[in-house]
């Protein structure tokens, strides 16, 4: 006598057939192939795995929202470079939710960018911090247009990951790039609200930096500490 397959029959079996698409394109992006590199067509990824090419597109789709491919139309997919994007899009849609949350973001720079300061006075190449200078002369150069000078004080904070010579730090803080420029448009608000000028946010820069450049890590430490805590203030008075 048969049996009819019920709809959670149907559904189980096509979570089984996603799994394995995901699970074999893993396995090239982590174990077989390098950034860059072509993955294999949906064709041939369905005629290998026994599944459709439907099924196998929805599963490149999944693996490039989680940033680990890269897909084009008309083109094959290819191993995507190491990358925050998931990270990147939480903090943004978590900002988006409760503009609050920026604080609780300031909290998580703190953990990193305190030891970013350390490893890149520890680690940093005349040239890194060559690129860190231009940025503060930057943020200086534009200290009557807000907007300018945003743009060059978040750029410096990814210099001075880079420097570190970890790449997970400055891939960490690039992803955190978009969320800090709304960090920045609130911090200059309550800058001013506290009847304070941006010539003090860019010395705690040029500290913080000349800590870098004579090697004094605790100093570094110290500087991005106290820069942060202004930070906290700032914000603070602008989401009261």
């Amino acid at each position: 006598m048969s049996q009819n397959r019920s709809a959670g029959d149907d559904g189980d079996a096509a979570t089984s057939a996603m799994a394995r698409v995901v699970e074999r394109v893993e396995e090239l992006v982590f174990d077989e192939l390098e950034p860059g590199h072509e993955l294999p067509s949906e064709g041939a990824l369905a005629q290998d795995l026994g599944v459709s090419r439907l099924t196998v597109r929805e599963g490149m789709r999944q693996l490039s929202a989680r940033g680990l491919i890269e897909v084009h139309n008309g083109r094959k997919p290819v191993v995507a470079s190491p990358n925050g994007k998931g990270v990147g899009d939480f903090f943004r849609n978590a900002i988006r939710r409760d503009p609050r949350a920026l604080l609780d973001l300031l909290e998580v720079r703190q953990a990193l960018e305190v030891h970013i300061a350390v490893l890149a006075a520890r680690n940093a190449s005349r040239a890194s911090i060559g690129a860190m200078q231009s940025a503060i002369d930057e943020m200086r150069r534009n200290i009557e247009t807000p907007a300018e000078f945003n743009e060059a004080d978040v750029h410096f904070h990814e210099l001075l990951a880079a420097a570190t010579g970890n790449q997970l730090l400055t891939i960490l803080i690039e992803e955190l790039s978009d969320s800090q420029r709304s960090s920045r448009v609130q911090s200059v608000i309550g800058h001013e609200l506290l009847g304070r000028r941006l010539d003090e946010v860019l010395e705690q820069h040029a500290k913080i930096l000349d800590c870098v450049e004579r090697r004094d890590e605790s100093g570094a430490a110290a500087a991005m500490r106290s820069h942060l805590r202004s930070t906290e203030k700032d914000l603070a008075a602008a989401l009261r």
